[in-house]
């Protein structure tokens, strides 16, 4: 049986992927950050699923539960390594408190590190080839690549996940391991409606009004995206194809979310984007702002 350890299972996508990998045949070592999720999960994907209680930030205990993995192999090699766990709260660059900022990098860019250092002996570094190495599946957004505003900090990581995702790749041509990067548009997950309640805090702010036309527009971003378990789906296929390329932008409607934005110039996307959020006026526009 294949084993693969999925970060941050207890909703979204990573949800989605553990009970596609499950229902696929494999043994799901899933992270929790919260033990009462424990039993949900295991009544939620059966006998195939193994959780994992840790935080990524938690160097200790991703080292440990990386032991923990190991003694279940015995001496087997770990299949995969999705990295899923992640945190995104909205709010203006301008006003948002450098603690949260740093809490953004600490989980989705340092933790992410952190259990792929930790799992990397499982999935094959070190290791005589007797077995085939893993393979790391990086789960970025294309919030890395076009970043809406009041996601700053969110959209700093995975643009940090994209370059990282690089070099790794480029370094563990060594041992076999290769590493594809999975850019998620829009998924009927709670974290942008979570990430973007916050806004509520910059009320009184210059932002107001923009901050809750992104509410709203995350709100329809969470009703109108895949769902978890679609996006499962996809996660598992690229995962399992024998040559996968480096990185796959899954995006609802692909050519109008994401091919044609990225193909316009900057300042175009700017003015067009500020428009939508009501972040400019006649008065900038006439001067070409």
């Amino acid at each position: 049986m294949k084993s693969i350890v999925i970060t941050g299972v207890s909703t979204g996508i990573g949800n989605g992927a553990a009970k596609e990998f499950v229902r696929g045949g494999y043994r799901v070592f899933g992270s929790v950050r919260k033990r009462e999720d424990v039993e949900r999960l295991a009544t939620e994907f059966g006998p195939g699923f193994v959780p994992l209680v840790f935080d990524v930030t938690d160097q200790e205990a991703v080292r440990a539960a990386a032991e923990e993995v190991g003694e279940a192999l015995g001496g087997s090699t770990l299949s995969g390594l999705v990295n899923n766990a992640g945190i995104a709260i909205g709010g203006p660059l301008a006003l948002q408190p450098l603690g949260e900022v740093r809490t953004h990098f600490e989980v989705n860019v340092v933790g992410m590190i952190s259990v792929t250092q930790a799992f990397l002996p499982l999935l094959g570094v070190g290791r005589p080839r007797a077995e085939k190495p893993g393979r790391i599946v990086n789960v970025g957004s294309t919030g890395g690549k076009i970043a809406s505003p009041f996601i700053g900090a969110y959209a700093g990581t995975k643009h940090a996940a994209e370059g990282i995702s690089d070099s790794l790749r480029r370094e563990l041509l060594l041992y076999g391991i290769d590493v594809i990067l999975i850019e998620p548009g829009a998924v009927r997950t709670e974290i942008w409606v979570k990430g973007a309640s916050q806004a509520g805090r910059y009320i009184e702010a210059d932002y107001a009004e923009p901050l809750d036309r992104f509410r709203r527009y995350a709100e329809g971003l969470a009703k109108g995206g895949y769902s978890p378990e679609e996006f499962g789906r996809y996660v598992r296929n690229v995962f399992e194809k024998k040559r996968p390329r480096a990185r796959y932008a899954i995006v609802p409607i692909k050519f109008a979310n994401f091919t044609v934005p990225r193909m316009l110039p900057d300042r175009w996307l700017d003015r067009l984007i500020a428009r939508n959020f009501g972040l400019t006026n006649a008065e900038t526009e006439a001067a070409g702002r």
